[in-house]
């Protein structure tokens, strides 16, 4: 079974809290969005693998640790996963974007895929699919279903978001076990409409502005 984690840090639940009013703005709930996603970039990487390398410093020759393994891609899911691009990459710049488009029926709640475009070697990266909400579980399932597709491996998988609800854990490990998760907070369930409850709103809409 992959990894279920919530990030308890303090800045990222104090950020958490303060997106979650209903009351901020466009332009806050974008920039907090932002630093709340490098906050757990920085958790979601800390597992990386490191390898020994011989370099110079201005005193002496000395072997020290830098990244090595597999290159990084940043998947997030359109629209809202936008939003947590740039925390990932000011932490990881030299990582690769891809992006896939899904949309939710209103009606059923079912999510459908309507545009994936990757890098040519997305198979041999890191994946961290990142969408700040995981509410039923569906789009992230069906964006997961769209790398496997493309022989990419469920252990070269996470999955990160701002908050979710149970249903949306059990989703993703049922589908996908191997899949590793990270979320700053786990609400208490869905509505009927398949809205977070607490949460925090359509996070696409807040922020980028829309209704």
């Amino acid at each position: 079974m992959g990894k279920f984690e919530v990030i308890e840090h303090p800045l990222v639940q104090h950020k958490l809290t303060m997106i979650r009013d209903k009351n901020v703005g466009t332009k806050f709930f974008r920039e907090t969005v932002k630093e709340i996603s490098t906050l757990i970039a920085y958790e979601v990487s800390k597992n990386m693998p490191l390898k020994e390398v011989e370099i110079e410093t201005p005193i002496c020759k000395t072997t020290q640790k830098e990244l090595a393994g597999k290159k990084v891609a940043i998947v997030p899911i359109l629209r809202a996963g936008l939003g947590m691009v740039e925390g990932f990459t000011d932490l990881i710049p030299a990582a690769k974007i891809g992006f896939i488009g899904m949309y939710r029926d209103e009606e059923t709640l079912k999510p459908h895929e309507y545009f994936v475009k990757l890098p040519s070697d997305v198979s041999e990266r890191q994946l961290f699919v990142v969408d700040p909400m995981l509410a039923t579980g569906g789009s992230a399932v069906d964006a997961i279903g769209a790398l496997k597709k493309r022989g990419c491996e469920e252990k070269n998988i996470k999955f990160a978001c701002l908050v979710a609800a149970p249903e949306g854990v059990k989703a993703i490990q049922a589908a996908y076990p191997d899949v590793d998760i990270y979320t700053a907070a786990l609400d208490e369930r869905l509505n009927e409409q398949g809205y977070i409850v607490p949460g925090l709103g359509d996070a696409g809409d807040r922020l980028f502005g829309t209704k």
